[in-house]
């Protein structure tokens, strides 16, 4: 046990207990034991006012958005456009407007590569990706260069999980069009020196896009700082509904870009002759909305702010440190990722005697017994799998519910598993 389940931050103290009641599903049991989640770069758990701000919209407030003069739609529209300007506060962007809502970090992905590269894409162009994106941040551009007839580089990461930004900069070049590169790798940790990054491939012309899916939940952000043109996230991974996400863009690009997706609502004029296009972000969020999923974020992100994000950053990065003494600690684990600089998760690999002892898929099976909760797999990382020479890790990634109480039944469940092989009977 340690006391490190506390972080100070100016004058005010971290006190996770007092959080951790906030989160309903944290109370129950699995397997007879209490609920040990550490799978929370997957996905997070939503806090009981999330929950009830969801349900009483949908039983008292429910309207469509802009679509209507009554006193519901009025009322729903006024609390849609709200938590657009939470976000764009949250991220540092100049205005709402360079918000645009979409499902999530995979469609904010898709809608940028579809609608910048229909616009600004042509054959022999370059786009650069890293070896370490995740696949949302790979096939979307791999789909774009094989259509347009664009050539696709990628930057190299060294044996640490860091990008080799001396390589980065060769890559460069008068023909790159965009740099797409995660701010937190989501199978490493890896945090990525993403103003660096944007600076540098401003500097030949490029523009640049941030996947911040793990990043958004972990760190205070300010995309006007960074530089970048586009900043894309998710809300389940930061305590909102799933099905709710978007993307910031500087507003010069949204102009100029055409529509992702036609239909309702992202018009200025329709006759059987022609379409006209309504100015963003409407023109990029076509039909009905997800308007409840959207007031979700607004109250997820209210719930942040309360903690503050400077808070939430000093306690997780706690957790790491204490997490990482554990597991370097145990003979036959080996962590896969060891960035100066990482955001709460630990990816790592069992070395037994035996190879096809402690295969991730086995080893998350047995922590299932003990009521731990992690992710096995390549995390839809392939290719970073690849450049370790393995076909998964085991991952267990923290949220700032989590307590170091956790990590030590992490890591004692791991112990006991070595004699067994990991192998449930």
């Amino acid at each position: 046990m340690s006391d490190s389940n506390t972080a100070v931050k100016g004058n005010a103290v971290f006190d996770v207990e007092k959080i951790r009641k906030d989160f309903p599903i944290l109370s129950q049991t699995v397997r007879g034991k209490p609920l040990i989640y550490l799978d929370n770069g997957a996905t997070t758990h939503k806090p009981q006012r999330v929950i009830d701000r969801v349900r009483q919209f949908d039983a008292e407030e429910y309207g469509t958005v802009r679509r209507g003069a009554y006193k519901l739609c009025e009322n729903a529209t006024q609390l849609y456009e709200d938590a657009r300007k939470k976000v764009a506060d949250f991220m540092g962007a100049e205005k709402p407007g360079e918000i645009v809502f979409t499902s999530g970090t995979t469609q904010a992905i898709n809608l940028v590569a579809h609608s910048f590269g229909k616009r600004f894409i042509n054959k022999d162009d370059e786009i650069i990706i890293s070896n370490i994106e995740h696949h949302a941040n790979t096939v979307p551009w791999q789909v774009l260069c094989e259509e347009r007839g664009a050539k696709l580089k990628v930057i190299p990461v060294d044996d640490t999980g860091e990008l080799v930004m001396e390589e980065y900069e060769k890559l460069l070049s008068s023909k790159t069009r965009m740099v797409a590169v995660n701010h937190v790798s989501n199978a490493l940790g890896t945090v990525n020196p993403v103003k660096e990054i944007t600076d540098k491939a401003h500097a030949v012309g490029a523009k640049v896009l941030i996947d911040g899916a793990q990043s958004t939940p972990h760190m205070k952000l300010n995309v006007q700082d960074i530089g970048c043109d586009f900043y894309t996230f998710s809300g389940h991974k930061m305590y909102a509904p799933s099905g709710i996400g978007g993307v910031y863009g500087k507003m010069d690009l949204w102009e100029e870009m055409p529509p992702y997706v036609t239909g309702g609502d992202m018009i200025l004029q329709v006759t059987l002759e022609k379409t006209t296009y309504a100015k963003p972000p409407a023109r990029f969020e076509a039909g009905t909305p997800p308007i409840t999923q959207v007031i979700g974020l607004g109250e997820a992100i209210d719930y942040l702010n309360e903690i503050g994000m400077d808070n939430i950053a000093a306690y997780e990065n706690s957790l790491l440190e204490y997490g990482t003494a554990l597991l370097n600690d145990i003979e036959g684990v080996r962590i896969i990722g060891n960035a100066r600089e990482k955001a709460s998760l630990i990816s790592f690999h069992i070395e037994g005697e035996n190879p096809n002892d402690g295969h991730p898929h086995d080893v998350v099976s047995w922590l299932d017994q003990d009521g731990i909760a992690c992710r096995g797999g390549h995390h839809c990382a392939q290719p970073t799998m690849i450049r370790y020479g393995l076909p998964a890790t085991t991952r267990a990634s923290m949220a700032f519910y989590n307590k170091t109480e956790e990590l030590d039944a992490l890591a004692e469940s791991l112990k006991k598993g070595f004699p067994y092989g990991f192998v449930v009977l």
